[in-house]
């Protein structure tokens, strides 16, 4: 699967694009199917005692399935979310950074499926697992 942009062009274009998340998330690597996103944490992100509220892990998830989707289609703000699972398995670490491991599993012609796990930054198990599906508008697909 063939890259359309960068990894800069892509958190340029959602920056600009959805202003609400700027500065949230970092893209750190992006490779031909997979990409890691950190979520730089702030107190709005927490829940009482200091660990990634539910909503917030969420987030990292979504934007990062978006991230990778639209890394291989080129700027598309009208890609949506059309189905997502996840499982919150452990209590993430207290005022830590979540990073996303995502794997783009299909991309076909109006639809993309990831995987996403999520850690705490230096843990080694995975504090939620997402399935995501995003549906790809009519017109980006050559």
């Amino acid at each position: 699967m063939a890259l359309k942009m960068t990894k800069e062009e892509v958190s340029g274009f959602v920056e600009q694009v959805f202003e609400q998340v700027k500065g949230d998330f970092t893209i750190e690597d992006l490779g031909e199917d997979t990409m890691r996103v950190r979520m730089n944490v702030a107190e709005r992100h927490l829940r009482p005692g200091g660990t990634v509220s539910g909503p917030a892990m969420f987030s990292l998830a979504d934007v990062s399935a978006y991230f990778i989707t639209i890394a291989h289609i080129g700027p598309e703000p009208l890609t949506v979310t059309t189905n997502c699972t996840i499982d919150f398995m452990r209590k993430p670490a207290a005022n830590t950074d979540l990073i996303a491991q995502v794997k783009l599993l299909k991309l076909g012609r109006t639809l993309s499926v990831t995987d996403v796990l999520l850690y705490s930054e230096g843990t080694e198990k995975p504090v939620a697992r997402a399935s995501l599906t995003y549906s790809i508008p009519q017109k980006t697909i050559s």
